[in-house]
């Protein structure tokens, strides 16, 4: 298309030249440079619209999910076994951030926004304003890890402490019972992550990061980082953990800490840095959307949620998804 568009400018150009060499005396420079320009730009007008995003109908296998990083392995996994079984349909993953896919969906740039988070009361009226009607279904759940480097001797900590080291309050590892460990180097998602609003108002209470944070993109970089930072502490989705330590968290003091990779504690909701993944869709989910949602919900699609290291949904979940995709239908489910 690029090429044919390329060839047709290049027409419409040359011909406007020898209509010049032509017409000497009737030759009018300036309406006729317009006339070509404005020529030109009509053509490009018509084919550009071949590349924008296809709009998903009843009877067109695609759909777009863009959002939560900590959800693309997830994603992508959902999207490449449900193409392999619907070989006419084509699902598109991104990542960028829940609150880059939630916009998205707001804005009908997206077929299906995941989240790793729960949307914001403002990004729902902004959703109303512009007429989308946004429903929510849960479809994995994640423990936030907190990774330190393999060489760190710690083995558990507190909220309490882990705000008083992200907060830069606590500085040095040896305030913590590692007398080598030095200062603390701390890793850190950046603000339009589903994980970093997590983290903020589970463990920061929204106070300021300490000085020299490292805000990185993705929870991929965060474990690159901290697997060659001995005195690095930083928190991502569990489904990247490679090569580092993840720590154990209790919410204080008299509670028993728990590890992330705890499946059975996780899924009692015993680890306190558990929390729901989300796919979020416009209005009744029909067509490839829908079949795309049921594959994730269903058995397959919650075997897969196991597979990539996210823990799956039980039964009092799986009861409001099917309240909420039956309120989505208009009670015809």
């Amino acid at each position: 298309m690029i090429y044919i568009l390329f060839r047709i400018n290049i027409y419409i150009f040359l011909h406007a030249l020898h209509q010049m060499s032509n017409n000497q005396r009737k030759f009018q420079p300036k309406k006729s440079w317009i006339l070509c320009l404005l020529l030109i730009l009509v053509v490009n007008s018509g084919c550009i619209s071949w590349f924008q995003r296809p709009q998903t109908q009843l009877d067109y296998g695609y759909a777009e999910v863009k959002g939560s990083d900590t959800m693309v392995n997830l994603a992508q996994a959902w999207a490449e076994a449900f193409m392999e079984k619907n070989q006419d349909t084509y699902i598109s993953v991104t990542g960028g951030g829940s609150g880059t896919g939630i916009a998205a969906l707001i804005n009908d740039n997206t077929d299906i926004a995941a989240s790793s988070r729960e949307m914001k009361e403002k990004e729902i009226e902004n959703a109303k304003e512009r007429g989308v009607v946004v429903w929510g279904f849960v479809v994995a759940q994640d423990g936030l890890a907190v990774a330190v480097n393999n060489e760190n001797p710690i083995e558990s900590l507190t909220f309490d402490q882990l705000k008083e080291v992200f907060t830069g309050r606590v500085k040095e590892w040896s305030e913590l019972g590692w007398s080598d460990g030095g200062k603390i180097s701390v890793y850190s998602r950046q603000s339009n992550s589903g994980t970093y609003v997590f983290f903020n108002e589970h463990v920061m209470d929204d106070a300021d990061w300490a000085e020299g944070t490292k805000f990185l993109p993705g929870s991929a970089s965060i474990n690159d980082g901290i697997k060659t930072d001995k005195s690095g502490i930083g928190y991502y989705g569990v489904g990247y953990l490679e090569g580092v330590k993840a720590l154990m968290v209790s919410e204080d003091e008299a509670n028993e800490p728990v590890s992330p990779l705890d499946l059975v504690r996780v899924s009692e909701g015993k680890y306190p840095l558990s929390r729901p993944l989300f796919l979020y869709i416009n209005g009744e989910p029909r067509g490839t959307v829908r079949d795309f949602l049921d594959f994730a919900l269903s058995e397959e699609g919650q075997r897969l949620v196991v597979e990539e290291e996210y823990y799956p949904i039980g039964a009092e979940i799986e009861a409001q998804n099917k309240e909420t995709l039956e309120l989505a239908s208009g009670g015809d489910e």
